[in-house]
């Protein structure tokens, strides 16, 4: 503070108050020309809080489930990022449980995969969804409302009965159910989550039933322990309780495509209505009394026709169908580019243009496949892995599953969790890729086996049951392509022949 404002706090604080954030203000425009406003820059700035953009933005949710409804462009996109991100068969889940020396216990590791088998086949409180299923619906739910929620049901439950033998399965819930307007200070709630002073929930306050089933009136609230719920959410700032819709930095542009898309193709119709229109002459030729002159005239339409029966001074005019517009097409492409920039998915999946060379595919899939991994590790974070530690949990509570001696119970819970694998744009070269890397001891089987997306213990076992059936049936090895007598060496012509000679 300066002699002035020392002067004046005492008796005018707020007029001193604003001299210093006026000079604060100066400050910055004097260091950045970007701070200066001008009429070039028209970004108003916004220093809310995350929570509060989030709960003013509260209806981004409705507005990107009715473009999921009515625009393909949009729906394209969710079924990109789900099939990019979780894939069809769903995050996969390799245990790998250690012992104090740091080996995998393959039986502990087979035991719990078999348990998880029949599990994934009805794991969520409905039993209507497969493991896959319940993924590709909760990533998607995710993607478009910015948020999701799961709550873990674990024990006996009234009139719940568990897809296995192992009492645990989830249940999956939208956003709504978390209400945007609970909000209480004095307990530390924003938005229907409630947190401790660190700012970890400790609970989140749900309808007992779907808003918009009861239109709102009537809800009850009933708070769940946060240990019991895995709520994925999109967010960009730090502290945001909240998640936002994949759509929000592009729904205005979504919309001009689609709204433009229309007027063309009412355009494209009105034009091709319309054939031929009679161009009169001058007023001056124009007889309203004349012979036929309130009479409709009708023409038939007919190739090659030939019109003989106009009037003096009138002509004949086509309406030009110049519809669809040649631009639209550019326009739209260029569009497109843009909400692939903004939501992650790669421009060629969304619109379904593969043009392009080897080259040109291939950097858009590695440039792209960087996003995919991002949301994949975001929803490995917030949902497969919490729900596979509790499966293992209540698979030992349940009793199916027994811990053996040495096991390091640190590394109980340890899994490798793969998603997707990024497509092959020319198998050939991915090959010979992958056998070079391995050559060069660069890479590993085991790696390159869980980057196709399978587990590299399955994919031994397969080949020893195929090599044994093999051996049953008196065949060779199928790697050589033929019978077991297609294996010996082939004769010496050379010796046949000069055999032959001496003979």
């Amino acid at each position: 503070m300066n002699i002035i404002d020392k002067l004046t706090a005492p008796f005018a604080p707020r007029f001193t108050l604003h001299r210093a954030r006026a000079r604060q203000v100066l400050k910055v425009m004097n260091a950045y020309e970007a701070a200066k406003p001008s009429r070039t820059r028209k970004n108003p700035g916004d220093n809310r809080a995350p929570d509060v953009v989030t709960g003013v933005s509260g209806t981004l949710r409705g507005q990107a489930r009715h473009l999921e409804h009515n625009h393909d462009l949009a729906n394209g996109i969710l079924s990109t990022l789900v099939k990019r991100t979780v894939g069809p068969k769903g995050v996969s889940v390799e245990p790998q449980p250690k012992d104090k020396d740091g080996k995998v216990i393959f039986d502990l590791a087979q035991r719990i995969s078999d348990l998880r088998d029949r599990w994934v086949n009805a794991p969520e409180v409905t039993g209507e969804l497969s493991n896959a299923m319940a993924e590709q619906l909760l990533a998607r739910t995710w993607y478009r409302d910015g948020e999701a929620i799961a709550k873990d049901v674990m024990g006996d439950a009234p009139g719940l009965r568990h897809g296995s033998k192992v009492k645990y399965s989830v249940e999956l819930l939208e956003a709504d159910f978390l209400p945007f307007e609970l909000n209480d200070l004095s307990r530390n709630i924003k938005q229907g989550v409630q947190r401790n002073s660190w700012g970890r929930p400790v609970y989140y306050h749900l309808y007992k039933q779907h808003p918009g089933d009861w239109q709102g009136y009537g809800l009850d609230v009933r708070p769940v322990n946060a240990d019991l719920i895995h709520h994925l959410k999109l967010i960009t700032r730090l502290g945001q309780g909240r998640g936002v819709s994949v759509f929000a930095s592009v729904m205005s542009r979504l919309n001009d495509i689609k709204d433009y898309e229309e007027s063309e193709r009412v355009a494209a119709r009105i034009a091709a209505a319309m054939a031929f229109y009679i161009r009169k002459g001058s007023a001056e030729s124009f007889d309203p009394d004349g012979e036929g002159a309130d009479e409709a005239r009708e023409f038939d339409i007919a190739p090659g026709m030939m019109f003989d029966d106009l009037e003096p001074g009138e002509d004949i005019g086509t309406v030009q169908s110049n519809r669809p517009s040649p631009l639209l097409q550019s326009f739209r492409d260029a569009m497109l580019k843009a909400c692939s920039s903004g939501t992650g998915a790669a421009y060629s999946s969304i619109s379904k243009n593969y043009d392009g060379s080897y080259s040109a595919r291939r950097q858009e899939n590695v440039d792209s496949w960087d996003d995919y991994k991002i949301l994949t590790s975001w929803f490995i974070h917030l949902y497969t892995r919490p729900v596979y530690e509790r499966f293992v949990q209540m698979a030992i509570l349940s009793g199916e599953l027994k811990l053996p001696e040495g096991l390091d119970r640190e590394t109980l819970y340890d899994a490798d969790f793969g998603g997707p694998v990024m497509p092959q744009v020319d198998p050939n070269k991915e090959a010979n890729s992958e056998k070079t890397r391995k050559g060069e001891m660069l890479t590993s089987p085991q790696k390159i086996i869980r980057a196709r997306g399978d587990n590299p213990r399955e994919v031994l076992d397969q080949w020893q049951q195929w090599k044994e059936e093999l051996e049953s049936r008196g065949l060779s090895d199928s790697s050589a392509g033929s019978s077991k007598g297609a294996t010996e060496d082939p004769p010496d012509d050379s010796k046949s022949k000069k055999k032959t000679a001496d003979e």
